[in-house]
């Protein structure tokens, strides 16, 4: 199943305005994170080391057009320039993992969980059953969003990365629909 690659906006509180739009990630917009890319401090938990080069960061987003990983770029609505990302990939049916990034100078705002919020609404509005996500057990602040977010942790998959920080376990946090559903109801 293809799903669009539009311009996400909050879905469900309308009475206030929004401070994000999501829209779709590209490749000028390394210009503007390739300083947070090529932080080894921000690049910690990817299992990619820092780039060296914008041409590469460039080339990297260019190529989610070959990926089935769909990703936008976080702006502050009203402006174009990318504080970060949020990005899913659909594993199999009705399963989808998310990834995010966010700006060293964007952080402490509440902007990834406002972005994140957001890519969990579409894509559980698109019919997906489950979310997951893969993260470090030392990347506190992610295994923090999640928990925030509702996700549970599912369990722990040993020495599952060779990264540039050496072999890694992964923690797997999931979501599921109705828990989602029941969440932002209540």
């Amino acid at each position: 199943m293809a799903f669009p690659q539009a311009a996400l906006t909050l879905i469900g509180d309308t009475s206030k305005p929004h401070r994000l739009t999501l829209r779709p990630r590209r490749p000028s917009d390394a210009d503007a994170l390739f300083l947070t890319m090529a932080d080894p401090d921000m690049m910690r938990w990817w299992s990619r080391a820092p780039f060296e080069y914008v041409e590469d960061l460039r080339e990297y987003f260019a190529n989610d057009d070959q990926s089935n990983w769909r990703s936008w770029a976080i702006v502050r609505t009203g402006e174009e320039l990318a504080i970060g990302f949020v990005a899913a990939g659909q594993k199999r049916e009705g399963v989808s993992e998310i990834g995010y990034l966010l700006a060293r100078e964007a952080q402490g705002h509440g902007y990834a969980r406002e972005a994140v919020t957001m890519l969990i609404d579409q894509l559980f509005v698109e019919g997906q059953r489950r979310i997951f996500a893969d993260t470090d057990p030392d990347n506190q602040p992610s295994i923090a969003l999640l928990t925030r977010l509702g996700f549970t942790l599912e369990g722990r998959l040993r020495a599952e990365w060779q990264t540039h920080i050496g072999v890694r376990d992964s923690l797997i946090y999931g979501l599921l629909a109705e828990e989602w559903s029941s969440r932002t109801a209540g």
